[in-house]
């Protein structure tokens, strides 16, 4: 499997130096249908009934009660010691600890949204609005749409928004960058993990920015919890802290926050098939050969929020997370059966594949010159 995935990255970053390859020339090709084998559409279908019938689609409720309420009882510590600690620049060591909890709860927030903790809309979105919106102000709306957007078409050009930002995924939007762009794509290697620390900051801004275009339903509401969170996260901090330590304590807590999220992210899908626009590939091969597992054991799926096991969320959105590790075999083990490419990777190896695809796509885009 180790060799499988990293022959898949060495594609990929090939591809990306040089021509973009669409994801059906890089497929093993598939031997015909027998009796015993089913044919490609339903390919899919065979799965899902599998990890139904293994009970890995039910509700796991109690793991979240004690999921969430630790992470509830865990916040409330933090903020107590902030207030505690008071003035003293040992609150930098606060502000560490709140950046991870605020990861923790957006992947709470991203289980929300869903439908993995009560498999109701509504239910959900006030779990997802008061661990996103209430206790870290990023918008479950605007998130949830966003992300549903990805989920549909993963690595996909012109569609998954996660791939039109300000970096380059293919050597064709790096060809395309001018002037500022072209030479953030040129060093995006280098400049990936720097760019991290504005993650947090851009959630917020782009949550902002859905309540003022009215993108979101139930707009009052997230804008009222948004509103809540800015005024408690910035009077609790400016009154114990003086104005220099208050604003380096939220420069350190919101950038490592935003670092967090974005080293859980990176190695999810980078390195991995990046789809023309209108690509038609099926969904089994769509989510599988865009989307990289990282291996680690418990500690990583807890620093992870489940992430990590990425080509089984992909396939079930809506799985639990701690069903994720239960299914992960089953999903390895069925892609083998039908010679479709699995990639899983050790947590120190992804990030030299997604950092080594930056690289390459980054050569792609030469000098930079103006428009």
């Amino acid at each position: 499997m180790n060799d499988t995935c990293a022959q898949i990255g060495d594609e990929m970053t090939a591809n990306a130096a040089t021509h973009d390859v669409p994801v059906d020339r890089v497929e093993v090709p598939e031997p015909p249908a027998t009796p015993a084998r089913p044919a490609r559409h339903s390919d899919y279908a065979v799965l899902l009934r599998r990890v139904r019938d293994a009970g890995l689609l039910d509700r796991r409720p109690w793991y979240y009660v004690w999921k969430g309420g630790t992470l509830l009882l865990a916040l409330v510590a933090a903020w107590t010691a902030f207030v505690l600690i008071g003035d003293s620049w040992w609150q930098l060591a606060t502000a560490t600890v709140l950046a991870a909890l605020f990861a923790q709860c957006a992947f709470l927030g991203h289980d929300a949204g869903h439908r993995q903790i009560a498999g109701s809309r509504r239910a959900d979105f006030l779990i997802g609005a008061l661990f996103g919106n209430l206790a870290i102000g990023v918008s479950i709306g605007w998130w949830t749409s966003n992300h549903n957007r990805h989920h549909a078409h993963p690595n996909t050009e012109d569609a998954d928004p996660d791939i039109m930002g300000v970096l380059a995924h293919s050597s064709v939007r790096a060809r395309a960058g001018r002037g500022l762009r072209r030479l953030i794509f040129r060093y995006q290697g280098w400049l990936f993990f720097p760019m991290l620390l504005l993650e947090g900051a851009s959630l917020h801004f782009s949550s902002a920015r859905a309540i003022a275009r009215r993108d979101i339903p139930r707009r009052g509401l997230e804008a009222t919890l948004l509103l809540v969170h800015a005024a408690g996260y910035l009077a609790i901090v400016f009154l114990v802290l003086p104005p220099v330590q208050a604003v380096v304590f939220i420069a350190v807590q919101q950038g490592l926050f935003g670092l967090y999220m974005g080293t859980t992210f990176a190695p999810n899908h980078k390195g991995m098939a990046v789809l023309p626009a209108g690509d038609t590939t099926d969904y089994l091969r769509r989510q599988v050969l865009t989307s990289r597992n990282v291996r680690g054991g418990m500690v990583v799926d807890t620093a992870f929020g489940g992430l990590n096991y990425q080509i089984e969320h992909h396939l079930f959105p809506s799985m639990p997370r701690p069903n994720l590790r239960r299914a992960q075999p089953m999903v390895a083990a069925y892609c083998a059966e039908i010679d479709v490419p699995y990639c899983e990777a050790g947590l120190i190896d992804s990030y030299a594949q997604s950092l080594g695809h930056l690289h390459a796509v980054g050569r792609a885009a030469g000098p930079a010159r103006a428009e």
